[in-house]
């Protein structure tokens, strides 16, 4: 099973970006389709994004939709969630997403990371 690690969040205004990364461990990290998913205070966690392992075929939620985007770098077995023009309602802690489905990464991935706060401020 992969092994995850997120890092790259952090406080930053509405309308400022970040990007975040997700190392992964393993060496068949390109056999893996890879996801983003979001957890706010309170509320259940949410995908938002998502990337296949092959085509890099990408999904988004549509909350996020043409803000954020999802890439990968199979040399450095690392996928990244670019996010722009923040909002606060994107405040969550945001966590990465493993699987070897790209169909079930959507939903029930088999890999989490603990996770990486992300703060957007008004």
């Amino acid at each position: 099973q992969v092994q995850l690690v997120e890092s790259g969040g952090g406080l930053v205004q509405a309308g400022g970006s970040l990007r975040l990364s997700c190392a992964a461990s393993g060496r068949t990290f390109s056999s893996y389709a890879m996801g983003w998913f979001r957890q706010a205070p309170g509320k259940e966690r949410e995908f938002v994004a998502a990337i296949s392992g092959n085509t890099g075929s990408t999904y988004y939620a549509g909350s996020v939709k043409g803000r954020f985007a999802i890439s990968r770098d199979n040399a450095k077995n690392t996928v990244y969630l670019q996010m722009n023009s923040l909002k606060p309602e994107d405040t969550a802690v945001y966590h990465c997403a493993a699987d070897l489905n790209y169909f079930v990464i959507r939903s029930s991935p088999a890999s989490f990371g603990p996770g990486t706060q992300v703060t957007v401020s008004s």
